[in-house]
């Protein structure tokens, strides 16, 4: 006895389909009642699982609803722009480490949280490292004689 006719067969593979298209969904519906611990909790999960849209998403919301909390506007700042690293989009991920960085260029910048200067300035540096060109192997090899 067969499980499944060919009849079947069909309908399965596009229940199927649609399950996997449900499940790779790249946008989320996020809570208006969660914290901003809450916010930044679920986008560090969403980026350890390389689910990086939904993090982004999550730290959109963390800076829209909290404008004038310079901890947190700092918070999202760089782990957008960290984002973007690991995705290894560095001219975004440059652009906007730098306009973090312009924040620690008034007066005020000793109330700013200093850990994302400090990393800010640390990926920048990875994202210049990474840009340089590489000089091929062959070319360090000695010539024999």
């Amino acid at each position: 006895m067969k499980i499944f006719s060919a009849k079947m067969r069909v309908p399965a593979l596009v229940l199927g389909a649609a399950l996997f298209v449900a499940a790779c969904a790249s946008t989320v519906n996020i809570p208006a009642d969660l914290s901003p611990a809450e916010l930044i909790q679920r986008a560090q999960e969403a980026s350890d699982r390389n689910r990086y849209k939904i993090a982004l998403q999550y730290y959109q919301a963390l800076l829209e609803r909290n404008p004038t909390n310079i901890d947190l506007v700092c918070t999202a700042e760089y782990e957008i722009g960290f984002i973007h690293y690991k995705q290894k989009k560095y001219a975004e991920a440059r652009e906007e480490l730098n306009f973090l960085l312009q924040r620690y260029d008034t007066t005020d910048s000793e109330l700013l949280p200093q850990q994302f200067k400090r990393l800010a300035v640390i990926v920048l540096e990875r994202i210049t490292e990474k840009e340089k060109p590489r000089v091929p192997f062959a070319l360090f090899r000695k010539k024999s004689a």
